[in-house]
């Protein structure tokens, strides 16, 4: 086949595979043995590893045809768009082409659904073991989980994925039947069950057999489209937390809804979910992951959403005003994170410089808390304080004024380099 014409679908099916977000490798630590490629701390597409390198994946889909019609998506079969499809040889020889050039350092691959889940993933999966036993490759390579796939078909998958992920795409089952009458909800859980499973299968035979195989040493992911149902925060992140409990997901995705089709039940062409919203989704996640929060804690019957103004932790921290002011040299650590403007490193500098001396302002300062916004739910060792008989709304307000200061100085000092 021409050069022009693997150009041409490169084109078309990079392109439509911008849609998914759920490209991470965080995890994998596929080594090299003498062949090409080393996934260890590789990171995803345009990101940052911890050693500061920039690295990238090439991130294309199989093909574009699809047999179904979901109303969300680009691909389906009802859209009248250029179709294109990849042979297997040709997605092998693109990664190693891209590979040797230095443009990649792995393959992201997805696939509209195409005759039959089963025919789409089996593609999928000898990509995938074409790379890695006939060009021994050991760089990174995510695979996505077709729905409705044969168990051992995402079994073998995983030997020879880093990760596997199959797109929950809408959050709630009334929102999948809604937009997409032709897939049924037990088919997206069913090969999450089956890598949840194997994962657990083959580390427990890890352990006694040294010699047993790595299965999908990255995990699994997921997405979710926001915004495209009525769904709320709420249902968004209680979702979101099931799917973490229920089959260990390492990542869950959330990707706003991008107008594709003038459909009744979509929302409006031209009015695209805001940016901010998906930023305080990820918020969410992290301080249900990472900061001990529980679900119930940020959203609950008489909190359905998000605030848009301001991050989750500071609106959870002004609805509980009871528990501050902490006192900063004696309070534990798991309170200490709960603190507005106190990430996760400063609770360790913190709990650290304290077994020293008693912390005051410009110490807290110097640790690299986010004054502005801690200041009203902490004391310290420290002359000046804070007024602590302002409201909630009156601490919002002075934050979100402080913090527009803020932008507003930090832009024009930029501006002053160009002049």
């Amino acid at each position: 086949m021409s050069f022009e014409r693997i150009k041409e679908k490169l084109n078309i099916l990079a392109d439509a595979a911008k849609y998914d977000i759920s490209c991470s490798s965080s995890g994998s630590k596929r080594a090299n043995k003498g062949g090409l490629g080393n996934s260890d701390g590789v990171g995803i597409c345009h990101s940052y590893t911890e050693d500061g390198r920039c690295v990238s994946l090439l991130k294309i889909l199989l093909t574009n045809h699809c047999i179904f019609d979901c109303a969300y998506c680009v691909t389906r079969k009802s859209n009248d768009i250029k179709r294109a499809a990849f042979k297997v040889q040709e997605v092998v020889d693109l990664t190693m082409n891209f590979y040797r050039r230095n443009y990649i350092e792995g393959l992201f691959l997805s696939s509209g659904i195409f005759n039959s889940p089963d025919t789409t993933m089996e593609r999928l999966v000898q990509v995938a073991k074409k790379l890695r036993l006939e060009e021994n490759f050991n760089g990174y390579i995510h695979l996505k989980s077709i729905p409705g796939a044969s168990d051992e078909l995402m079994q073998e998958a995983g030997l020879y994925a880093d990760r596997l992920s199959v797109n929950i795409e809408i959050p709630t089952v009334s929102g999948l039947k809604l937009l997409a009458p032709d897939k049924k909800h037990e088919d997206f859980i069913k090969p999450m069950e089956a890598v949840k499973n194997s994962i657990q299968i083959y580390q427990s035979e890890k352990k006694i057999i040294k010699s047993t195989p790595k299965y999908a040493p990255a995990g699994q992911s997921t997405q979710m489209i926001v915004g495209a149902t009525g769904e709320s925060d709420r249902d968004v992140m209680y979702s979101a937390a099931y799917y973490y409990k229920k089959y260990k997901m390492k990542r869950v995705y959330y990707s706003g809804y991008i107008p594709v089709a003038n459909d009744s039940r979509l929302p409006a062409l031209g009015s695209p979910v805001p940016l901010l919203r998906e930023n305080r989704l990820y918020q969410t996640d992290w301080l249900l992951r990472f900061y001990g929060f529980d679900i119930r804690e940020l959203l609950n019957n008489e909190n359905q959403n998000l605030d848009l103004d301001i991050d989750p932790k500071l609106s959870w921290a002004l609805r509980n005003r009871e528990i501050f002011p902490l006192d900063i040299n004696r309070a534990d650590k798991l309170l200490i994170a709960r603190v507005p403007g106190i990430g996760l490193k400063s609770v360790h500098k913190i709990i650290e410089a304290r077994k020293y001396r008693k912390l005051n302002w410009e110490h807290l300062k110097k640790i690299g808390i986010a004054y502005n916004r801690a200041r009203y739910f902490i004391t310290c060792d420290s002359n000046s304080f804070e007024k602590r008989d302002l409201s909630s709304i009156q601490i919002k307000g002075l934050i979100l004024q402080n913090s527009t200061s803020k932008f507003r100085k930090d832009y024009s000092s930029q501006l002053s380099l160009f002049n």
